[in-house]
């Protein structure tokens, strides 16, 4: 099993779906994580501290797929790694996904 590293790539905010549905925080990021911010996954499906549980549930597949030995090429340009992001769809959270070397 391969140690995966997460990285937060981008975060965005979608202002008008935001103003026309949340109740609050239309005008706010996600607030739990800072573009650049890396996370190390060990094993275990255990979650890396810090990380959003709601988050995790979206990148988890990926995450593990990886740390088994999958590749997402030819559509990603490298082997052992994938960019995908949180399924909320106002204030998504865009990550990279790299296996490295236990």
């Amino acid at each position: 099993m391969k140690n995966i590293r997460i990285t937060v790539l981008r975060k965005q905010l979608y202002r008008d779906f935001a103003g026309e549905y949340l109740t609050d925080g239309s005008d706010v990021e996600c607030d739990f994580y800072e573009v650049g911010q890396t996370f190390l996954y060990t094993g275990g499906a255990e979650m890396p501290a810090g990380f959003c549980p709601w988050a995790w549930i979206d990148v988890y597949r990926s995450v593990s797929a990886l740390s088994s030995g999958a590749t997402y090429t030819p559509w990603q340009k490298r082997g052992g790694m994938s960019v995908v992001c949180c399924t909320d769809g106002i204030r998504p959270v865009t990550f990279l996904l790299e296996a490295v070397d236990d």
